[in-house]
């Protein structure tokens, strides 16, 4: 059945209104860090305005966040490889073996608010020494990106034949060398997918970085907050800041968008 005319303007109307509630702060968001915090806050000149890159070049300049962008990327970066290199193998042993109990240990870490930590990991790591260094915010980050990794990668394995690998099996090869030569590289769409998940839920952190933490290691979303002050709030750098965090990663989610698509719909479609 084809569907009526009401139908089909209620659904175009509820796209628009989904895609505007959506990019209608996005587009606030990059149009004020273009202007002067006087301009921002005059409604005349919300759209007609002299652009100026005074903003950026405060945040890039005088804010030190060249160096908050570095911190950014080594935590989330180095959070997901190691993710990675413990995750998957632990998704594969969960699929392949049934280790429901393991399963819903890691969808308990999954459940779990990562906030309801940040005492006690303050707490121990504090009396380690640890606040304050690299260490501690990629453990923290990993606390989010492992389960991530484990949940997304037993889905894909879970859609993949088994017969491929009890063949290998047959033909003198380990689980773990069949894990190697034949699992591995059949999901290498799955690693990806859920590589970039972890980087973008990393590079989005918020919470952990603001309490773990040091002067010389924070990152770009606890860096925004230096542009709100006391009796003050820059809205222009706190723009422009804002917008140095969000478009590299919209940037990314625009180009790998199908392979993420892929990739979390591939163990769906087992049997």
């Amino acid at each position: 059945m084809k569907p009526s005319r009401p139908f089909k303007v209620f659904r175009a109307v509820a796209l628009v209104a989904v895609v505007l509630s959506l990019v209608a702060p996005l587009i606030w968001m990059i149009l004020a860090s273009l202007k002067t915090n006087v301009d921002i806050y005059d409604t005349e000149k919300a759209f007609s305005f002299s652009p100026t890159l005074d903003n950026y070049g405060t945040v890039l300049e005088q804010a030190n966040y060249v160096q908050f962008i570095g911190n950014s990327l080594w935590v989330a970066f180095a959070a997901t490889v190691l993710s990675l290199i413990l995750g998957v193998p632990a998704a594969y042993s969960m699929s392949r073996f049934n280790m429901k109990k393991s399963a819903l240990v890691v969808l308990m870490a999954r459940v779990i608010p990562g906030v309801s930590l940040l005492v006690p990991w303050y707490y121990v790591f504090s009396n380690l020494q640890m606040v304050g260094g690299y260490t501690v915010l990629i453990l923290s980050h990993m606390f989010v990106s492992l389960p991530l990794i484990v949940y997304i990668m037993m889905g894909y394995f879970d859609g993949l034949p088994a017969e491929l690998e009890e063949a290998a099996l047959v033909d003198g090869l380990t689980h773990i060398g069949a894990f190697r030569r034949i699992t591995l590289p059949l999901s290498v769409p799955g690693v990806a997918t859920a590589g970039i998940l972890s980087f973008i839920f990393s590079w989005n952190n918020f919470m952990f970085a603001l309490v773990l933490s040091g002067a010389d290691t924070k990152t770009l979303p606890v860096a925004i907050f230096d542009f709100v002050g006391y009796a003050s709030i820059d809205w222009g750098g706190l723009m422009a800041a804002a917008t140095v965090v969000t478009v590299p990663i919209m940037v990314i989610a625009l180009f790998v968008q199908k392979y993420i698509v892929s990739g979390l719909t591939a163990g769906a479609t087992k049997g």
